[in-house]
C-alpha cells in the first residue's frame, strides 16, 4: 500500500512520519524531496515526482513493504499518477495546522527565507488542500491546468464529494502534542491496513472502474 501524508508546508508531515515508523510492521518511510528539489520547482515537476514515488510505492510492494510517504501532492495527484491502478491500495492523510501556527513555524525554520508574498502562497496552498480533500471539485484546476502530460486526470474529475474513493482523512496538529498526533498517525495506517485486508478499502486494486456503494466509505473514514 501507499500511505500518503499531503499538506503545504510546517504542518508536522515529516515530524510524524519518522515519529511513528518504529511503531509500524513493515513500512518504509520517505519524504517527497529526498531525492532533490530544482531551483525552481513546477507543477509539472512534482506531478512527475509522485509517479516516480508511485513506482517507488510499487518497487516495495513487491516485497511485501508498505510505503509512508510525506510531501506536498494531494489526493487528486496521487490517484491522477500513471501508475497508481497498480497499486494494491492507496490511503491519504492530510496533515494540518492552523494558519498563525503555520506562519510562526515558517518563520523559525526558515528565518528569513520566505517574504510575506511567499508565505501566504503557503497559506493559500494550505487552505486549497482543506477544500480539495473535501470535495474533488474544488478548483480541481488548481493542480491539472498546465500539467505533466503524462497525468491521467480523468480518473477522478467526474467524482463527487459523495464518492466514497474520494476520502483524505484530516489530522490537525494544531495545540496538540506530537505524541497525540502521532498516535492518530499511527490508528490511521492501522485502520487503512485493516480496511484493506477485510476488502473495504475504496481505494484498493481495480479503483478506477469498479462500483463503489455508498457503505464502502465506512474503510476510510474509521
Amino acid at each position: 500500500m501507499l500511505f500518503k501524508l499531503t499538506g503545504s508546508s510546517c504542518s508536522g508531515k515529516t515530524t510524524l512520519a519518522w515519529s511513528v515508523a518504529d511503531r509500524l510492521q513493515q513500512v518504509a518511510v520517505h519524504d517527497f524531496d529526498e531525492v532533490g528539489v530544482p531551483e525552481r520547482p513546477d507543477r509539472q515537476w512534482r506531478h512527475r515526482m509522485a509517479e516516480h514515488w508511485v513506482r517507488r510505492a510499487l518497487d516495495y510492494q513487491e516485497r511485501g513493504i508498505d510505503l509512508l510517504l510525506t510531501g506536498q501532492s494531494p489526493l487528486g495527484e496521487v490517484l491522477a499518477a500513471p501508475s497508481a491502478p497498480l497499486l494494491d491500495g492507496i490511503a491519504v492523510c492530510l496533515i494540518d495546522v492552523a494558519d498563525d501556527v503555520r506562519r510562526d513555524r515558517l518563520a523559525v525554520r526558515d528565518a528569513g527565507r520566505w517574504d510575506a508574498a511567499a508565505v501566504d502562497a503557503f497559506i493559500n496552498w494550505a487552505a486549497w488542500h482543506r477544500g480539495h480533500a473535501h470535495d474533488p471539485r474544488r478548483r480541481p484546476d488548481v493542480v491539472t491546468n498546465g500539467s505533466w502530460s503524462e497525468m491521467v486526470w480523468h480518473r477522478w474529475t467526474g467524482w463527487t464529494a459523495e464518492d466514497p474513493r474520494w476520502c483524505t482523512h484530516p489530522i490537525d496538529t494544531t495545540d496538540q502534542p506530537v505524541a497525540k498526533s502521532v498516535g492518530q498517525v499511527q490508528r490511521w495506517v492501522t485502520e487503512q491496513r485493516d480496511a484493506h485486508r477485510s476488502g473495504r478499502l475504496p481505494l484498493s486494486h481495480g479503483w478506477p472502474d469498479k462500483p463503489i456503494l455508498p457503505t464502502d466509505r465506512r474503510a476510510s473514514s474509521t
